[in-house]
């Protein structure tokens, strides 16, 4: 699995890092996590509002950061 975090290095977007990290440990998922703050690279994967987070190439979050329990719904929703 693939995850991306999406945004300007602010403090949402370190927490919604945080919450990735603490939800892929809690269910024992084998992810890569990438944080990309550069927004042209964000802007070009079609993101506007950030935080924003993918998985495996798709967008399932923008514009709100997540706690790690909603985290690890969309991941077993995935």
């Amino acid at each position: 699995m693939n995850i991306k975090i999406l945004g300007g290095g602010c403090k949402c977007c370190e927490a919604i890092l945080a919450s990735v990290k603490e939800a892929v440990a809690a269910k024992e998922i084998d992810a890569e996590i990438e944080y990309i703050t550069d927004m042209e690279k964000i802007m070009e994967l079609g993101v506007m509002s950030t935080p924003a987070l993918m998985i495996d190439g798709k967008v399932v979050s923008a514009g709100r950061t997540l706690k790690a329990k909603e985290v690890e719904k969309i991941i077993q929703n995935r």
